[in-house]
């Protein structure tokens, strides 16, 4: 399947654990976070799909929808649903896709698209860059990719606070410094002259540097 426009996110019908998809479809108007994973039952992914679950509540409270992708199928992922239960106390909460024949894992380039074989001829290791992260904006466009080594677990509590961000920038013109976090202040973004800023922060900025111009967060 040939890669579309880089900054959309690729499109694909998919079987998941709650029924055939359409991704941009099921996106809708919301964000969505897209997270990978090389193999059902491998210990990492395992903490990180029920710490996901834990968070669901958050996610929703910034209408981001969450979807996961193995390449197993789907009848492994509900077996492996039931292992995540017992060992991280809750069960996945959002659908999993099933990837058997690689085809998402290629089109969001994780695996080259020379990849041959299906799940059941591959291992974890086989498939160790199949463990990225994806924020797709409602807009259908990739607003942060990030692979993650099979050996380190995701920070879930940073990629909220890209959501932060991402969310707060998209609405405002202004960029989020060196680990910001939600009501701290933020920078007027480049893109905005003087003469504007002042139109829309009358009460101005602090400016170490003239090209540094810092203002509390925008509600």
């Amino acid at each position: 399947m040939p890669r579309q426009n880089p900054e959309v996110a690729p499109d694909f019908e998919a079987e998941t654990t709650e029924g055939p998809i359409r991704f941009h479809d099921w996106i809708g108007s919301s964000w969505a976070l897209l997270f990978s994973h090389p193999k059902d039952f491998t210990p990492v992914c395992t903490t990180e799909l029920g710490t996901l679950a834990r968070l669901k509540g958050e996610f929703d409270k910034r209408g981001v929808k969450l979807i996961g992708l193995s390449v197993d199928p789907v009848t492994k992922h509900s077996l492996w649903a039931e292992d995540i239960r017992e060992t991280q106390g809750v069960a996945p909460n959002y659908p999993l896709i099933g990837d058997t024949d690689l085809k998402i894992s290629k089109l969001y380039n994780m695996l080259p698209e020379s990849t041959s074989g299906d799940a059941n001829s591959r291992t974890a290791a086989d498939n160790a860059t199949v463990r990225t992260v994806f924020i797709i904006g409602p807009d259908k466009k990739i607003k942060l990719a990030l692979a993650y080594p099979m050996t380190t677990g995701r920070n879930f509590d940073e990629i909220i606070r890209v959501i932060d961000s991402l969310q707060l920038t998209a609405k405002h013109r202004v960029a989020t410094p060196a680990n910001w976090k939600q009501g701290e202040d933020v920078i007027i973004a480049g893109s905005v002259s003087d003469d504007e800023a002042k139109t829309i922060y009358p009460q101005g900025w602090k400016s170490p540097k003239p090209y540094i111009r810092i203002v509390p967060q925008p509600k």
